[in-house]
């Protein structure tokens, strides 16, 4: 139950499936079915998963000598490249912005550049003016995403460029994009027309809720609804979740509906039962998660403070996935899953995803113990960046040419 909403309706069912407890709860039953011998994709290996945590704290150590100090694993991080903090000398720059409005432009640039931030493939790059630096990846898609939005990429009035309004983006196309991402034969980046679908859709959807985003129909609009759910200043990190799936819900490609509502990340896997409409329902929400770690800052310059964000779920993507493979934590039993590549709602996709999302809530408690920390001081956003992260990234580029992860997904840039 969702509340009072039985999940044999149709909105209790999308309503549950759009909670951290459903995704925990859909990945335990896939850990169990491992657990009992019966995938025929994967095995289990507790020497695996010390592996893991050993990587973990190697790079905690090399990072935070205090790991009281980490950040939380958020967009925010990938703003910082060669020692540039972008974020802080664009903020230096907002001489008699208030807080209201600094958090309301900090929202729109996290979202943007969050829905912009699928894999990039291994060929693109990004040529940093700054630095004239080429930068691949998620630093890579920061910076060109930043400056996108810096240059009024989403803003209907070029006077005012530090907007994402509804008009620009539903405008938004893949010419644009490649324009804007130094796109070209020879710079291939993956999921182009993917990537420009979510940002037009993104401003469709704004257009739409005035609720959340204001007769204005302005993206950073969604700091004031938020902002407005807060009580006596403070926010679970879950009412951020919430809100995010409510906005959103129809920006992200769906494969799968339920009584003509989209799901959004959610898949079929054999091993999530259940007597009613959620049966074989496994739900994820990378990227809404990503995007709620990401929202936690600007709220909490602007004054309110988020609170149980241990409730969100660790990222079930390639580069926490890909440390449990190649640590071996996560045995693979057929050779063809590291042979060919698989698409996102393939059975043994959707499988090591769940083992990730259990295997991160093992990792992170084992963590705090080698560290002497608790989960408050400690909480999961912070072993992600501390982290888990970099440390499935460069136990790829040891493994494999490009540090590519060690099962591929055929992306469209929009999941992953």
């Amino acid at each position: 139950m969702t509340g009072s909403v039985s999940r044999h309706l149709p909105e209790g069912a999308v309503a549950w499936l759009r909670t951290p407890g459903a995704i925990r709860e859909r990945a335990g039953a896939i850990l169990r079915h491992v657990e009992n011998g019966e995938s025929p994709w994967f095995g289990l290996d507790a020497n695996g998963l010390e592996v893991a945590v050993q990587a973990t704290l190697r790079v905690v150590r090399e990072r935070f000598p205090d790991p009281r100090s980490i950040p939380f694993h958020a967009r925010w991080r990938h703003f910082v490249v060669a020692g540039r903090d972008r974020w802080h000398a664009l903020d230096a720059t907002l001489d008699g912005v208030s807080d209201v409005e600094r958090a309301r432009i900090r929202v729109e640039l996290a979202i943007t550049s969050v829905l912009l931030d699928a894999g990039a493939g291994a060929e693109w790059r990004y040529r940093d003016a700054a630095t004239g630096e080429r930068i691949g990846r998620s630093e890579g898609l920061a910076l060109a995403s930043f400056e996108l939005y810096r240059r009024g990429g989403f803003a209907a009035d070029p006077k005012r460029p530090l907007r994402a309004d509804a008009a620009a983006m539903e405008r938004f196309d893949a010419s644009t994009l490649a324009l804007a991402f130094q796109v070209f034969p020879h710079n291939p980046l993956v999921g182009l027309a993917g990537r420009a679908g979510l940002i037009a859709s993104l401003g469709a959807t704004v257009r739409a809720r005035p609720d959340l985003f204001g007769e204005e129909a302005r993206l950073g609009n969604l700091f004031d609804a938020l902002a407005a759910r807060a009580v006596d200043g403070r926010l679970p990190a879950r009412a951020i979740l919430a809100v995010l799936l409510d906005a959103f819900s129809v920006v992200w490609p769906s494969w799968l509906e339920i009584g003509g509502m989209p799901l959004g990340d959610v898949w079929r896997h054999p091993a999530a039962q259940a007597r009613d409409l959620t049966d074989g329902l496994v739900p994820f929400h990378k990227l809404s998660q990503w995007l709620a770690y990401s929202l936690v800052e600007p709220l909490e310059q602007a004054g309110i403070v988020v609170t149980d964000l241990d409730d969100l779920t660790g990222l079930p993507e390639y580069r926490n996935g890909g440390l449990f493979v190649d640590c071996g934590a996560l045995r693979v039993k057929h050779r063809e899953l590291l042979e060919r590549s698989w698409s996102p709602g393939s059975e043994p996709i959707v499988e090591w995803r769940a083992l990730t999302v259990c295997l991160l809530d093992q990792l992170a408690g084992h963590v705090r113990l080698h560290l002497g920390l608790d989960a408050a001081t400690l909480p999961l956003a912070k072993v992600l960046e501390g982290g888990t992260w970099l440390a499935g990234r460069r136990l790829a580029a040891e493994r494999r040419a490009g540090g590519g992860p060690p099962i591929v997904i055929d992306s469209d840039g929009t999941v992953f």
